[in-house]
């Protein structure tokens, strides 16, 4: 089951039997998500089963198929029967019932399937393609064109064939995913001892030891062991990136150098991989919209053709003329008739599209978001985690006396930093060159800051309000101050009983990436927005530095949703681009929404219309760039499509048209929509 039109044969079988719900078909996984209750799965399948097909559940390996050789032998002896009756028909050299036998025995040879499936089709009231094959090749010889109804058939089952086979790159290019993770993993026992076990049977919090060159086989944490991990078919990371205890791994990446033991977080089915395959499987289910148009136009397409065909065959032939003539053009309209290049068309371009963006850790929920991001007209970023690191850094250091050295006066202030989980202190600790002097009688105080004996003096280390409190500012300073914070600085001071010491600047920076994403979003004509719950300074700073257009700030998640709203007004198309969580209302309202740092994160792949593997904001502007080379694919393939179809249509007419030309035709732009729709797989 690998053409629409053979869907639409199952859908109209199975549709409206007792106790038979929703069906969801995978034309390119082959697969059928039947929804029945348990008493109409027996004769849902028995009516499956007469329609020529062998369903079997997914969980069941499929039968080997049987082997290509003889195919391949039986499709060539065809081929030189349909040859040898054509060169005899055409040269006169034997009689008519040898062209006649040489012609029925390669019909026999490679349509015999054709013939069978046609017929059902028929039984159905179905105009699929192996009908009107059928129809075409019978009225041929019927007529007594012989040699040419042989060729035809040949040609069709070789065309089949190839498609078959080009298809299949399509579909390997999403089950290349699965084998991603290896079937087994080395697990550490109680008594000590490793264990080769099956990824399913390895239980949470499991030992798992993982060799240089080994692909690792579950979400986990290192606990022993220090290297480098390919993380590309993740993420879409270009470099390895290096692991040491603590850090996460993901099932699916490889590594490099040295072995790794790591600690088992997730189990084989919910592990990051899975999810991608899972939402990728999804994504193929959904239908984007110029795929739902193309569906409709073609069970139109069909049967006004067909009607055609039918006037072809009569109306000509009342009216004077020659009936083998008419009823000849009239079997090659049928041939045309069939609309399988134009249908096929737009799910092999979406999934090509859909793994193309999954190579680059950009994973989409769906075909209509792919089509849809070519008409992004505007992004909404959050600022936190997006746009920048989502982690404080000290930025500056100034000392304020000239008396003591500033290191110093760093070491004193990161001593009293490395006693408090406040983000900014931990900002300041971090960076300290030296290890931390011993404090006593430490104090938080609550929305100043802290202080503690150092050597028997008493330092505070605090905000703007700590310092006026303790009576230390001046004029000189107030200004130095209100300079870092119109910067969107975070600033604290350190200072002793006398005098304010030390002045430290942190803030949130901007990921090296964002401002090269910002500058590729403005050539692709998309114009940015930063939604921040930050104050209008701090914001203003980084959308400056960033390059952003339009900067808000001091926004609730309400407020977000609020600027969204107002911004998503046709023509408009809103994008939006957030963590997943906190803008989950200003996400769900935009046209689509965009999940940052989804690696490892169950809500924001689930709830996210797109879902960037990394941090890297520079996938969207690629993304947006694969929507919009995918639409022109899909434009040109519905144009290749319906433009050799109307010209083969106005040639059968004018009687310029033979069958197997027609069958070249059909056959041979479906080929070409297909390898123009694979197109998308190789950059």
């Amino acid at each position: 089951m690998d053409c629409p039109t053979e869907q639409r044969l199952i859908t109209d079988r199975l549709s409206g039997m007792n106790g038979v719900g929703q069906l969801s078909f995978n034309l390119l996984e082959r697969t059928l998500t039947l929804q029945h209750s348990p008493e109409a799965l027996e004769p849902a399948l028995q009516a499956i089963r007469r329609l020529g097909f062998t369903p079997l559940p997914v969980t069941e390996p499929e039968p080997a198929a049987p082997p290509r050789r003889w195919l391949y032998a039986r499709l060539a002896l065809a081929g030189l029967l349909a040859l040898a009756a054509e060169l005899l028909h055409f040269t006169a050299a034997a009689a008519d019932w040898t062209v006649a036998a040489l012609a029925l025995l390669s019909v026999l040879l490679c349509g015999l399937g054709t013939y069978a499936r046609g017929w059902i089709a028929l039984r159905q009231l179905d105009l699929n393609i192996n009908a009107l094959m059928s129809i075409a090749v019978t009225g041929a010889l019927l007529i007594g064109q012989w040699p040419e109804a042989a060729m035809v058939m040949f040609l069709f089952s070789v065309a089949e064939l190839i498609e078959a086979r080009s298809l299949d790159r399509a579909r390997n290019a999403i089950r290349g995913l699965l084998e991603m993770t290896p079937e087994t993993a080395l697990v550490q026992q109680a008594d000590g001892s490793w264990q080769s076990l099956p990824l399913k049977e390895v239980p949470l919090d499991s030992r798992v030891r993982v060799r240089p060159g080994e692909r690792i086989g579950l979400d986990g944490e290192v606990l022993a062991g220090q290297s480098a991990v390919d993380q590309s078919p993740i993420t879409g990371e270009s470099l390895p990136v290096d692991k040491q205890p603590g850090d996460r791994v993901f099932a699916g990446s490889i590594n490099q150098h040295s072995e790794l033991e790591y600690r088992v977080t997730t189990l084989a089915g919910h592990s990051t991989l899975a999810r991608i395959i899972h939402a990728v499987e999804q994504a193929q289910s959904s239908r984007a919209p110029t795929q739902r148009f193309v569906d409709r136009f073609a069970r139109l397409y069909t049967p006004l053709v067909f009607a055609l065909a039918l006037l072809v065959a009569i109306l000509p032939p009342l009216l004077g003329g020659a009936w083998p003539e008419w009823i000849y053009r009239a079997l090659v309209l049928l041939v045309v008739a069939c609309p399988c290049a134009l249908v096929i068309s737009t799910p092999v371009s979406i999934v090509s599209g859909l793994a193309a963006a999954a190579r680059r850790g950009i994973l989409v929920k769906g075909g209509s978001y792919l089509e849809q991001a070519a008409g992004l007209t505007h992004l909404a970023l959050d600022k936190t985690g997006t746009l920048t690191r989502g982690r404080p850094e000290q930025t500056d250091f100034h000392t304020l006396v000239p008396d003591v050295p500033a290191e110093a006066i760093q070491r004193l202030a990161a001593s009293l930093a490395s006693r408090s989980d406040h983000p900014v202190s931990r900002a300041v600790a971090e960076a300290a060159m030296q290890p931390p002097l011993d404090v006593s009688d430490f104090r938080a105080l609550p929305g100043l800051g802290s202080c503690g004996l150092i050597g028997g003096r008493l330092y505070h280390l605090g905000n703007h309000r700590l310092l006026e409190q303790q009576g230390l500012c001046s004029p000189a300073l107030e200004k130095q101050l209100g300079q870092l914070e119109r910067l969107g600085r975070s600033v604290i001071i350190l200072c002793d009983e006398q005098r304010a010491l030390g002045l430290f600047a942190v803030a949130d920076q901007l990921k090296e990436s964002s401002r090269e994403a910002i500058a590729e979003l403005h050539r692709l004509g998309v114009r940015t927005l930063m939604l921040s719950g930050d104050n209008p300074h701090t914001a203003a700073a980084i959308g400056a530095e960033a390059g952003i257009d339009e900067v808000r700030g001091n926004l609730l998640p309400t407020d977000k949703l609020a600027e969204i709203d107002a911004l998503a007004r046709p023509p408009a198309r809103v994008g939006m681009v957030g963590d997943g969580i906190n803008d989950a209302p200003a996400l769900a309202r935009a046209d689509i929404g965009f999940a940052m740092g989804a690696i490892g994160t169950d809500t924001a792949i689930e709830t996210a219309d797109v879902a960037i593997m990394d941090d890297d904001l520079r996938r969207i502007p690629a993304f947006i760039r694969l929507s919009r080379r995918t639409r022109r694919i899909l434009v040109q393939n519905i144009v290749l499509a319906l433009g050799i179809k109307a010209v083969f249509v106005a040639l059968t007419l004018a009687g310029e048209a033979t069958m197997w030309m027609a069958v070249f035709a059909d056959m041979g732009v479906s080929l070409l929509v297909i390898f123009n729709g694979l197109r998308l797989l190789r950059s």
